[in-house]
Parts: C-alpha cells; sequence; structure tokens
C-alpha cells in the first residue's frame, strides 16, 4: 500500500479510506536513531541555522524515506515555514498535496478543504464515514488512557504522550496500534497507582526534548494533561466528521485552546503548567497572552534541537517544582 507523509494531524480518515498508509513525519524523524544529525544534513543542504528543528527534521526524513514520495502539508493552521519546506522538497520530486484549515473555522471553508483532499485522494465520502466510526473506537480507547493517568494515576506521563500524540497516523496500522493499546489497558489492572505528586498540564506542541517526561517524573512530578497531544486524538465525540475537525483546537486561535486548557485544568486540578515553545516558532508570542489568561503559575520551556533537557532548563524545571512543595 502506498505510503503518505503528513506534516501534522489531518483528517486522516480520507488517508486510510483511499487505501493508503498514513505516515506521520514528526514521529519519524523524532524516533530517528540520530535526529540530531537529520537536522545537520538540512543545514548542510542550506536550511538556516535559525529555523525551526522541527522543519529540518522533517525535510532530512523525507529524503531518507525513500518509500514516501506524496506528502500532505497542512499550508494553513500549523508551522508557517511549511510553504518553504514544501518548495524545497518538490525540487527532490516530491508530491505536495496541500490541506488548510481556515483560521475561523468556517465551516463551508473546511467542507471545501475536505473535499478536494477526498478528491485528490480518489475516495469517497461513504468510505471515509466507515474509517470515522472505525477509527473513533480505537479514540475512545485513547481516551480511557487519558482518563487513567489523571484520575487513576495508573498510566505515566510518557504513556499518555507516546499514545495520544500517535493518534496523528495510528503508526499507519490502526490495528496494531488497537491492539497495543488494549495490552497496555489490561496491564493497568496490575499496576499500583503511582504516588501522589505535583500535578502538571503540558501545553504547546509536542517537545523536541527526547527526555523530558522522565525527567519531570525524577523531580517528583507529573505531567496529567498533554493538550496538543490530547487533541490529536479528537477528544469530543462527534458523528459529523466536519464537527470533529472544527472542534479540534490546534489549528485555530489561541482562544479556543486556552478554554480548552482552562476546563482541564479545573477538571483535572492541575498545580502548574509547562508551556513548551520551538526555538524560532512564531508561536513564541503566544506565551504573552497564555500568562495572562491562565489561573496557575506557568513555566515557559524553550526547546531547539532534539536531545536531552539541557542543564539550564533542568535547573529552571526544578526551581519551577519548587513553588508547590
Amino acid at each position: 500500500m502506498k505510503k503518505i507523509g503528513l506534516t501534522t494531524t489531518i483528517p486522516v480518515e480520507i488517508v486510510f479510506a483511499a487505501g493508503m498508509v498514513p505516515v506521520d513525519l514528526n514521529n519519524i524523524f523524532i524516533n530517528h536513531d540520530n535526529s540530531s544529525k537529520m537536522v545537520e544534513k538540512a543545514e548542510l543542504a542550506g536550511y538556516p541555522r535559525n529555523l525551526c528543528g522541527w522543519i529540518k527534521g522533517l525535510y532530512s526524513t523525507v529524503l531518507a524515506e525513500k518509500e514516501i514520495r506524496s506528502i500532505i502539508a497542512v499550508t494553513q493552521g500549523d508551522c508557517s515555514n511549511t510553504h518553504a519546506l514544501m518548495e524545497t522538497l518538490q525540487l527532490k520530486g516530491i508530491e505536495i498535496i496541500p490541506f488548510s484549515y481556515p483560521f475561523d473555522r468556517d465551516r463551508e471553508m473546511l467542507k471545501l478543504q475536505i473535499d478536494k483532499l477526498i478528491q485528490a485522494l480518489h475516495t469517497n465520502w461513504s468510505q471515509v464515514n466507515k474509517w470515522k466510526k472505525r477509527l473513533d473506537a480505537i479514540r475512545a480507547k485513547v481516551h480511557k488512557l487519558d482518563l487513567l493517568t489523571w484520575q487513576e494515576n495508573l498510566i505515566t506521563s510518557e504513556e499518555n504522550h507516546l499514545y495520544q500524540v500517535s493518534c496523528s497516523d495510528f503508526w499507519g496500522e490502526p490495528a496494531l496500534f488497537e491492539e497495543k493499546l488494549e495490552q497496555i489497558l489490561q496491564e493497568t489492572e496490575k499496576r499500583k497507582p503511582m504516588e501522589k505528586t505535583i500535578r502538571l498540564g503540558y501545553i504547546g506542541v509536542p517537545p523536541i526534548i527526547t527526555d523530558l517526561y522522565s525527567s519531570v517524573e525524577e523531580m517528583g512530578a507529573r505531567i496529567i494533561f498533554n493538550e496538543v497531544q490530547r487533541q490529536f486524538s479528537m477528544p469530543y465525540p462527534t458523528v459529523d466528521l466536519l464537527e470533529q475537525y472544527r472542534l479540534y483546537t490546534y489549528p485555530y486561535d489561541i482562544f479556543a485552546r486556552l478554554d480548552d486548557i482552562s476546563r482541564e485544568i479545573e477538571t483535572r486540578k492541575i498545580d502548574g503548567i509547562i508551556h513548551y515553545t520551538q526555538s524560532f516558532c512564531y508561536r513564541q508570542i503566544q506565551d504573552l497572552i497564555i500568562r495572562q489568561k491562565l489561573s496557575v503559575p506557568v513555566l515557559t520551556l524553550e526547546g531547539d534541537r532534539p536531545g536531552p533537557l539541557d542543564a539550564r532548563n533542568k535547573i529552571r524545571l526544578e526551581s519551577f517544582l519548587e513553588l508547590f512543595w
């Protein structure tokens, strides 16, 4: 089956309906044996140093993945550098299929984009809706895993992150993903609840820092809410595919995201928030809005290239946690 790359979460039901295998390029990049080398390769090819590490990593990942010759690129509602990334990949002979989330969540504009993607991949609404039902059944199990994270303390911070972030493509194998998910849910029946600790939320794009979750737990805290990753799992149940991707908060304005974050802070009794920002990303500007709108202490951590938590950020994280002892 043909593999097709994704630059971020899109209506993945369409890809499966077309008989293709979706591959979230971000997950391939960050799980590479030497993801830092992937960034360096992009810089050697001419990508500037003062550019998002994720974009550079995606460029090298596509060139390394020889089976991926087509990419669905989100050109509105994600990274503003995606346009140039796509142009440099077109230069290498990669087919680019654009997809945009309308900034104002306009239903007709979103339907137009979804219809165009359905046509581009030669499938139809009937097949797409069948796949929505199939994937929603798997998402419901991911939602259960999330509940076991913050209600029962049976799922680790990193497990919560990994299974939610993987809902962007379901590993390209929904049956295998579901099987592994069921295994971990069964394992929780034998686990003892983790000790009560400082309860943190994580907001912003998934981290390029490779050991953030384990580091937080070693310091005596737990991340019980992963904002964007949870959004990848489509947490608001609806039978309408269009409404599902209108409710999905990540591609739209910061204020809709803040409504969701604030509700979860109250529901999950979160003590503090880690706001992760990627170096050279326009979303760093949103930090000033976040700090004014949230009711709990906020620590802003910045990441640049793949690798473990550096000494500076480790000290800042330790100091932040001291607020809650």
